[in-house]
């Protein structure tokens, strides 16, 4: 190819780790993004016996390595589409990189966002120059009007991963590492995975100039579109995803970066909710640095992978990839974090409704510590208490539930439970026997004003809401536990309302933490 313009219409599996190399060393990227630093991890590294090292791109200008790639797609524009301008699809650290870039280079950009982005992430890229459109509930709604717009006013798409230029901007990532780490010692690095830009362009280099290294990407669980590709061997749509990993809850990822990613990556983690949790907060004691959940991502899946493969005397890597984190979600992240790190159980135990229960099942715990106990009256011979308990180390639950048991105490272990530890611990206690034909369903709503209102304005009544719990974890959606008294008679039209509603559910009604605390 002649020019570096012409890579913007290479297909897809037309690139290899040389090409990337080539526009990475050749890029343009720090006209606006930073050299960041490689810092080490002190307590992480005298727990996991090996170096363990986290390459800082939350410290980037804009708090995040997403000004990498947008910057050096947008430098390499063409003077008509310099003149005519950008748009770009995103709720979150794309939109600012985009509305940065376009900023420093004097480009104009239009940001289509969801109606439910917050406030604080419309305000920062508007104070960027970037015209803003709000549009919809979700990614895919603001998407598809962006691509709208691209087509009426002749702008040029900014695409948060699959775009060779945008994927070698990231992939100078790589680039700085190969200068950084001056240990000897065999080298893992660990990369965070939503669409898959960040890994492809940083495994790419590093395939590139160092094949020894390790290249390992990391997803959550619950939004796992690129380890289910690689798997299947062709791109996977997920149906939903997991929406507590923000920066990294991506349905399809990219054909460009699948296909790299499939040839240089060496080897894959999935991780919980819990696990993200804890690795924040063992960024924060080696940094105190505050990372989004996205942004811890990858050190959580260094303390799994290390685990597992019983690493020792190595050298690890993992990148934290942003730290743009709504404060109020600080709250559901603490409450995790303990679970995370397997120094909390949580479980719910039957114990005799009569005096001096209580103390009789205290002594049986010995000296653990008590964590959270929630209890309510039922006039019953037995009681259901919800009650965590703390761990010195994670065999510790396996021996507290032999323990329990041989008390005589009916135990059921609720620690990976997830509506438990969302919902049913702070419900504890509120059955409702005359609450007939009652189905329990997990929804995800948009946090916006209106939601609510338009969830019941489509029940319209037809049938009883018998319990109903939310709290606001910071993010763009709510999660909701509903309880609807629908008969039998009803379930093809109930089936149906729920097809028409358009927000995600789930039947949670055999989940055993409801059964026990519920019903």
């Amino acid at each position: 190819m002649t020019s570096e313009q012409e890579w913007t219409d290479v297909t897809p599996g037309g690139l290899d780790a040389m090409d990337v190399l080539r526009l990475a060393l050749t890029g343009k990227v720090y006209g606006a993004a930073q050299e960041t630093p490689l810092s080490f991890a002190p307590a992480l590294s005298a727990r996991l016996g090996s170096g363990v090292w986290l390459k800082r791109e939350d410290q980037q200008p804009i708090f995040s390595f997403k000004l990498r790639g947008a910057y050096n797609r947008m430098a390499h524009l063409t003077p008509q589409e310099r003149a005519a301008g950008v748009i770009a699809a995103s709720a979150g650290n794309h939109a600012q990189g985009v509305a940065f870039a376009a900023q420093e280079l004097g480009v104009r950009a239009v940001i289509v966002m969801p109606a439910t982005t917050p406030d604080i992430k419309v305000r920062a890229c508007r104070a960027r120059g970037a015209e803003v459109v709000l549009h919809g509930d979700s990614f895919s709604d603001a998407e598809a009007h962006a691509y709208g717009l691209q087509a009426r006013d002749g702008l040029t798409f900014v695409h948060p991963y699959d775009d060779p230029l945008v994927l070698a901007g990231q992939g100078t990532v790589g680039l700085e590492l190969l200068r950084q780490v001056e240990d000897t010692r065999p080298t893992t690095v660990f990369v965070p995975v939503g669409g898959g830009g960040l890994i492809a362009g940083t495994a790419a280099v590093l395939k590139a100039l160092r094949p020894g290294w390790r290249v390992v990407g990391v997803q959550p669980e619950d939004s796992d579109a690129m380890v289910q590709s690689v798997h299947a061997g062709e791109r996977v749509r997920l149906e939903q995803v997991g929406l507590f990993a923000d920066g990294v809850a991506v349905k399809q990822v990219g054909a460009h970066t699948f296909a790299l990613t499939r040839r240089y990556v060496d080897a894959w983690v999935r991780v919980s909710t819990d696990e993200i949790c804890a690795a924040m907060k063992d960024v924060f004691d080696d940094t105190r640095a505050v990372m989004e959940p996205a942004g811890a991502l990858a050190v959580a899946g260094l303390k799994k992978y290390a685990t597992d493969h019983g690493l020792h005397g190595e050298t690890l890597v993992a990148v934290t990839s942003g730290a743009n984190l709504n404060f109020d979600r600080l709250r559901h992240v603490s409450e995790r974090t303990e679970i995370g790190e397997k120094r909390e159980a949580i479980l719910a135990v039957t114990i005799p409704e009569r005096p001096g229960a209580y103390q009789e099942f205290i002594e049986a715990l010995g000296q653990r510590a008590i964590t959270e106990f929630n209890y309510r009256y039922a006039p019953r011979a037995e009681a259901r208490i919800f009650v965590g308990v703390q761990l010195a180390h994670p065999g510790q639950r396996a021996e507290l539930l032999t323990a329990l048991h041989a008390a005589g105490y009916p135990v059921t272990d609720l620690t990976d439970d997830e509506m438990a530890k969302v919902h049913i611990r702070h419900m504890v206690g509120g059955r409702a026997p005359e609450a007939t034909d009652e189905r329990l369903y997990a929804f995800t709503f948009p946090e916006r004003p209106g939601a609510l209102h338009e969830f019941l304005a489509t029940l319209r009544g037809r049938w009883n809401i018998s319990l109903f719990h939310y709290r606001n974890h910071g993010s763009d959606h709510g999660r909701v536990l509903a309880g609807l008294q629908v008969p039998d008679a009803d379930l093809d039209e109930f089936q149906a309302f729920l097809g028409a509603l358009g927000y995600p559910n789930q039947d949670m009604s055999r989940s055993p933490a409801y059964r026990l605390f519920l019903t």
